[in-house]
């Protein structure tokens, strides 16, 4: 499974990302758990301890390395470099492992990725990202920005699952929409939205009729969520009700 998962900022990509991985884990798959993001929190979602984050760098931010694989530096004008970098090894070589099932790796963001420009950042990123998704034999689960700059058409065609987290409230539907329709130019044919933070059935009502894709499941607001993050700990870890919840998701999916 392929999955990236979505949404305006604050809504609860991070917490459904983190979940899934954790779930798949527990299975006994192999997971690759992507946090591209630049906002990075999906290693404290996972409850990684502070400590191993040190070793944990966006590879965005890693100028050597781009340099070493594309052939030009980092903010360079013009120059020539590869449009095909080897990325196979990044996950294993700058990724942090979780246990046994579970590496996580930090892309970052390209400055500018909004752009669409092909500087060797965003080359890199680009080409990882396709990597991950089409050539990689683990789950995978990509914790992304509201936005899908570096998604390309191929690797987004080869995601089996597109996950909007949606809120009640306005602005998330309205960011949901664009990020739906960004997600159908590029091909994508399995979008579906989660609806999360919910108090009541009306707010899944709310939801299920501002949105035009299919709704497979519900979050409930928990403020054991909002604890675990006080505390620094794995949502999933304090939250039976989430478990229970993202579990009934992901059986929609896998």
């Amino acid at each position: 499974m392929k999955i990236a998962v979505t949404g305006k900022g604050g809504v609860g990509k991070t917490t459904l990302s983190a979940t899934l991985a954790w779930l798949f884990a527990g299975e006994g798959k192999k997971v690759l758990a992507i946090d591209a993001d630049p906002d990075a929190n999906l290693a404290a979602a996972l409850g990684a301890p502070a400590d191993a984050l040190k070793g944990l760098r966006p590879i965005a931010e890693m100028t050597s390395l781009i340099e070493e694989r594309t052939g030009a530096k980092p903010g360079a004008p013009g120059g020539v470099y590869k449009l095909n970098p080897r990325v196979d090894d990044i996950p294993e070589e700058f990724g942090l492992r979780l246990g046994n099932n579970i590496i996580l790796l930090a892309t970052g963001k390209s400055k500018e990725a909004a752009s669409g420009c092909f500087c060797p950042e965003n080359v890199l990123l680009r080409r990882l990202l396709k990597h991950l998704v089409t050539e990689r034999d683990e789950v995978v689960v990509i914790d992304m920005e509201a936005g899908i700059e570096h998604l390309t058409r191929g690797t987004a065609q080869g995601v089996d699952a597109f996950i909007v987290v949606v809120e009640p409230g306005q602005r998330s539907l309205q960011t949901a929409r664009a990020v739906q329709e960004m997600a159908k130019d590029l091909g994508v044919k399995k979008v579906y939205a989660v609806a999360n933070k919910i108090k009541s059935e009306s707010d899944v009502e709310f939801v299920k009729n501002g949105i035009g894709v299919p709704l497979i499941g519900a979050i409930s607001y928990d403020p054991l969520v909002v604890e675990a993050d006080i505390q620094g700990q794995a949502p999933f870890k304090l939250s039976e009700r989430l478990v229970r919840e993202v579990r009934l998701i992901k059986e929609q999916i896998a």
